[in-house]
C-alpha cells in the first residue's frame, strides 16, 4: 500500500476486502487496461474476475446473498479499481445506484425478485435519467409513462446510458401524469419504472432499442448508448417502491451516493497519475540527473501529493456521512466537485512531467489524460455541485437578522 491516500478506522474485513481488491487491479487490470482501452474492448474477464470476489453485491444486504458493506467499504473499492481503469468502475457503478435504490425505495417483491441476482452479478442494472435536448435539468425531462390497465406503456429517448448494452435492468426516469394533474411541479410527476431487458443492441425486447455504442474521447471499453422507448410495455409492479410520483426523489438519492463514487473515482485516476508521474520523474534524466532532483518537478510532485490526500479525505467523510444515515448532499458535493477538478490537474502535471512521451500511446498517462475529463460531467458538473453546495451552506448559514 503506498503512503497516499491512507483510510484511518478500518476494521479487519475492510482492510482485507481492499487488500485483495488491490492485488487483483494490480495484477489483472492495469496490465491490460491500455490495450483493451484502445481496442474500446469490453473487459470481459476482468468484470467475470470482480463478479467471483463479490463486487457486484458488496452492498447488498446479506439477506440476499450480498456482503452487506458500506457505502466507504464501496467507495475505497471503487477508488483502487479505477486506479486501476476507470472504466471498470463505472460498469460496477452504474449497477450498484440501481442495487441500492432498490434496496432503500423498492417493494419486497422487486427486493426478493433482483437482489439476490444483482448480487451474483446475473443480473446486471444501468440507470437512466439524461435526455437528448435537457442536459443538467432533469425538470425538463420528456419521457412519459402512460397507464393502461396493469400496464405503463412508455414512450422518449434517453441519453448517456452507461452498460446500455450490457445490462438486463434499467432504472428509467420519466413522466407519469397519473395522480399528478396539470400544474403538479415537474419533480412530483416523476416516477422510476424497472425495466428488464435482454443485453445487447437493437431491439431488445418490443418497444425497447439501444443503439450501438456512442464513440466517445476517453471512458472506453464501457458501452455507453441511447436508449429508445416507442409503445413499451411494462407491469405496472415495476414502478420503483410501487407508488408513482417518487421518482425524483429516488433518483436524488442514487446519484447522491453515485457522487460518492464519482469522487472516489478521480482519487483513483489521480493517484495512478501521481504513481506515474513519480515513477517517471526518478527515471527520466535531464541535464547530468534525474528529473526528480530538479527543484521544479520536486515543487509538482508536491502539489499532486497534497490534491490526492485532500480529494481523498472529502471522499472519506462523505462516505462517512451517508453510512451514518444522516444527509450527505453538502459533502458529496463538494467531494465530487473537488475530486474531480484535482484529478484533472494531477493527471495533467503528471502528463507534463512525462513530456513529449505523455503524447505517446505507448505511455499509459495518454489515457489517463482522455479518462480524467469524463468526471468533470459525470452525476453533476462543476457547476451543478456547486448550485448544490451554495443552496447547502444558505441553508447551513442563514441570516437571523
Amino acid at each position: 500500500m503506498t503512503r497516499l491516500a491512507q483510510t484511518a478506522g478500518l476494521n479487519d474485513i475492510q482492510r482485507e476486502i481492499l487488500a485483495t481488491v488491490r492485488d487483483f487491479v494490480d495484477k489483472e487490470i492495469i496490465p491490460v487496461a491500455t490495450q483493451l482501452e484502445h481496442r474500446d474492448e469490453y473487459p470481459t474477464e476482468i468484470v467475470e474476475g470482480l463478479k467471483e470476489l463479490g463486487l457486484f453485491g458488496l452492498m447488498i444486504p446479506e439477506e440476499y446473498g450480498g456482503l452487506g458493506e458500506s457505502l466507504l467499504t464501496y467507495a475505497l473499492c471503487v477508488e483502487e479499481i479505477a486506479r486501476g481503469w476507470m472504466s471498470v468502475s463505472g460498469i460496477i457503478n452504474t449497477h450498484f445506484i440501481v442495487a441500492y435504490m432498490l434496496k432503500q425505495h423498492g417493494t419486497q417483491e422487486q427486493k426478493d425478485t433482483f437482489l439476490p441476482r444483482m448480487a451474483l452479478g446475473e443480473v446486471r442494472g444501468a440507470f437512466s435519467m439524461s435526455e437528448p435536448a435537457l442536459g443538467s435539468d432533469v425538470s425538463a425531462i420528456s419521457s412519459k409513462g402512460v397507464k393502461h390497465g396493469d400496464e405503463y406503456v412508455l414512450n422518449g429517448q434517453k441519453m448517456w446510458l452507461t452498460n446500455g448494452g450490457t445490462s438486463t435492468l434499467v432504472a428509467v426516469l420519466a413522466r407519469s401524469d397519473e395522480g399528478h394533474p396539470e400544474g403538479t411541479a415537474p419533480h412530483k410527476s416523476m416516477t422510476t419504472f424497472l425495466v428488464e431487458k435482454e443485453p445487447g443492441f437493437g431491439e431488445v425486447r418490443p418497444g425497447l432499442t439501444i443503439p450501438g455504442k456512442i464513440d466517445k474521447m476517453g471512458y472506453k471499453g464501457v458501452d455507453t448508448t441511447e436508449l429508445i422507448m416507442d409503445d413499451l410495455r411494462i407491469p405496472a409492479n415495476r414502478v420503483l417502491g410501487g407508488t408513482t410520483g417518487r421518482g425524483f426523489y429516488q433518483m436524488m438519492d442514487g446519484v447522491e451516493v453515485g457522487r460518492v463514487n464519482v469522487a472516489a473515482r478521480g482519487c483513483g485516476v489521480a493517484q495512478r497519475a501521481f504513481e506515474l508521474g513519480v515513477s517517471y520523474a526518478q527515471q527520466r534524466h535531464t541535464f547530468g540527473k534525474p528529473i526528480a532532483q530538479h527543484q521544479a518537478i520536486q515543487f509538482k510532485l508536491a502539489e499532486m501529493a497534497t490534491k490526492v490526500e485532500a480529494a481523498h479525505a472529502m471522499m472519506v467523510n462523505a462516505a462517512r456521512k451517508k453510512d451514518s444515515g444522516e444527509r450527505n448532499d453538502l459533502e458529496a458535493g463538494m467531494a465530487k466537485y473537488l475530486a474531480s477538478e484535482y484529478c484533472k490537474e494531477v493527471v495533467e502535471d503528471a502528463f507534463r512531467i512525462h513530456g513529449g512521451y505523455g503524447f505517446s500511446k505507448e505511455y499509459e498517462i495518454e489515457r489517463l489524460y482522455r479518462e480524467a475529463p469524463m468526471l468533470l460531467i459525470g452525476e453533476g458538473t462543476a457547476e451543478i455541485q456547486k448550485m448544490i453546495i451554495g443552496r447547502r451552506l444558505l441553508e447551513e448559514y442563514r441570516f437571523q437578522g
